[in-house]
């Protein structure tokens, strides 16, 4: 079984920047398309990037030009890049294949940007 834990949110100010990483427990992850999504508080969860095993990227309007998917095959693991934080972009964060199984939701991490 495959475990994808997410970190590097945080509280940014709009404009501001983060980076997050998803780990995977297992080298299986790196030949599958992964992807990130997110759940504001009230919504429902949407995927506003994702990057294949080899490494093409497909990103939702909302975030596209702003933030950056990649991944490292070697430490299993896929980033996200975010550049031009707005205050809409404030939700918790997952990563997930994609499509997504549920079998590999985790608990997110918090972003939260605001000044």
């Amino acid at each position: 079984q495959v475990q994808l834990v997410e970190s590097g949110g945080g509280l940014v100010q709009p404009g501001g920047s983060l980076r997050l990483s998803c780990a995977a427990s297992k080298s299986i992850f790196n030949i599958v398309t992964v992807g990130w999504y997110r759940q504001a508080a009230g919504k429902q969860r949407e995927l506003v990037a994702r990057v294949t095993g080899g490494g093409s990227s497909n990103y939702s309007d909302s975030v596209k030009g702003r933030f950056a998917i990649s991944r490292d095959n070697a430490k299993n693991t896929v980033y996200l890049q975010m550049n031009s934080l707005k205050p809409e972009d404030t939700a918790v964060y997952y990563c997930n294949t994609w499509p997504p199984s549920t079998a590999y939701w985790g608990q997110g991490t918090q972003v939260t940007v605001s000044s």
